[in-house]
């Protein structure tokens, strides 16, 4: 089942897409529309969203950086959330901003010390997610927090799915419609179960948070007029132009 955010005559409404309508879920009501008259809006907007760096082996050899050993966690803004087309706004502060194209979990119940048993059963489901990196940045300062939260730089979308195997999907991010990045979560150095079980003995898990479960190899720089679109096998694309 995929689930969806949308705007529709100026509300804002949760629903389901099924073939192509989408069947609203506010309160008692049950209409449908075409999914060509609505907005797509990034399908949860979460507390916090945690993103997971070199977690990709052919990402780590591209950066030449040894393997981590637990997880490599850090935040990103939320007010960097960005809706499926909607652009990402480049910032005169970097010369370097690129894309990475992730797989994303959205929770969809409290999660707190949870084991890798219980760990699927505390998602709402999986969708795309580009987190957008000023790269020169992240080298110049000790932490990623400036690098990664510019407003925009939180790509999401275009809805959850929520009826999905994470351990064996192809991931693909595309540029101007050439492939930059083509892998596979089952090259992931920590899985799904891992990272929510991770994630959940720091911080607890509100439904919608997010955690962004890190980029393969093929990072590249985008300039304004470009367009980056992330597919995720199971889930379908996200799309968004630069400006």
């Amino acid at each position: 089942m995929k689930l969806i955010r949308f705007a529709y005559q100026n509300e804002q409404s949760y629903g389901v897409l099924e073939n192509e309508t989408v069947r609203t879920l506010n309160g008692t009501q049950n209409n449908v529309v075409p999914l060509a008259d609505v907005k797509l809006l990034a399908p949860s907007f979460p507390s916090k969203i945690i993103c997971v760096g070199l977690n990709y082996h052919d990402h780590i050899r591209e950066m030449k950086l040894p393997q981590p050993v637990e997880p490599l966690i850090f935040l990103k803004a939320p007010s960097a959330l960005n809706h499926p087309g909607d652009p990402i706004e480049l910032t005169p502060f970097s010369n370097q901003i690129e894309l990475e194209g992730e797989l994303a979990l959205v929770i969809g119940k409290l999660a707190k010390n949870v084991s890798e048993e219980e760990a699927l059963s505390s998602l709402m489901g999986y969708t795309c997610f580009n987190d957008v990196t000023a790269r020169d940045l992240q080298r110049r300062d000790s932490q990623f927090c400036r690098a990664k939260s510019f407003d925009t730089f939180a790509c999401m979308g275009p809805w959850v799915e929520t009826q999905l195997d994470p351990s064996n999907l192809t991931i693909q991010t595309y540029l101007n419609g050439e492939l930059k990045q083509n892998s596979n979560t089952k090259e992931m150095i920590f899985g799904v179960p891992k990272l929510v079980s991770f994630v959940s003995h720091m911080m607890t898990l509100y439904p919608g948070d997010v955690i962004s479960t890190g980029s393969p190899g093929g990072t590249c720089t985008m300039k304004s007029g470009d367009v980056v679109e992330v597919k995720i096998e199971g889930i379908g694309s996200l799309r968004n132009s630069v400006v």
